[in-house]
């Protein structure tokens, strides 16, 4: 009986919770409603205005991030060509990969994904073996390797799964908040806690650094190197 009436007490509290949030937002769009009832047309008209002028800037970036190649993940042929990549863009994410590794497969298959989602962002790929210089001056070892790049500068790593999960079966958006967790990408979810719905229950978290990765060569992050 003690435990049918808990539920009913948390039944109505909740249902209170309910309505009091229903009512905030109701009072709020009143609000907004009330505001736009009392400007009058040349106020309306400069509203119109500000917000007209807002979506053409947003246009013009789109445009101009598409110009430099964003909103597509593509490979570089060479080092050389990522300096100029990181040069012409805020942002860039970039990949270091080996064909023989095919947990970098896995990884481009979400960068595929957040490169169309994520048009803020560059996403490139570079393989190692054609990238001596820039792999040693990154102190790239572990592949695969995200190296995160902001304004020019190596700003944080993704090194290998341990971030992600420590799972081949990683989400995109799991991915999406660790890059979101560096500031690389514009993210909108909570970045104080990964959304780990669909993950398995095996799967763990590391606690996000900055890190870097010491060492000559290269170690494969997969248990079958083929």
């Amino acid at each position: 009986m003690a435990g049918s009436q808990s539920m009913e007490i948390l039944s109505k509290v909740l249902e209170n919770q309910m309505m009091e949030t229903a009512k905030m937002v109701e009072e709020q769009l009143d609000s907004e409603l009330c505001k736009l009832e009392k400007m009058d047309d040349d106020e309306l008209e400069k509203l119109k205005e500000r917000r007209l002028e807002a979506l053409k800037k947003a246009q013009k970036q789109k445009q101009e991030w598409l110009s430099k190649g964003h909103g597509e993940y593509m490979e570089i042929p060479s080092e050389k060509d990522f300096f100029q990549e990181v040069k012409d863009s805020k942002n860039v994410v970039c990949h270091f990969y080996k064909d023989s590794t095919f947990r970098c497969k896995i990884m481009d298959k979400h960068l595929t994904i957040l490169a169309k989602k994520h048009l803020e962002t560059k996403f490139i790929k570079l393989n190692v073996e054609k990238a001596p210089f820039l792999t040693e001056r990154l102190r790239v070892k572990v592949i695969p390797t995200l190296a995160l790049v902001k304004d020019g500068k190596t700003k944080d790593y993704v090194v290998g799964f341990t971030d992600l999960g420590n799972t081949d079966e990683f989400t995109t958006e799991i991915l999406e908040w660790r890059l979101g967790c560096s500031e690389i990408i514009n993210y909108s979810g909570n970045l104080m806690e990964p959304p780990i719905q669909g993950q398995k229950p095996k799967s763990k978290f590391t606690k996000v650094e900055k890190k870097t990765i010491r060492g000559r060569g290269y170690e494969s992050d997969s248990d079958d190197d083929n």
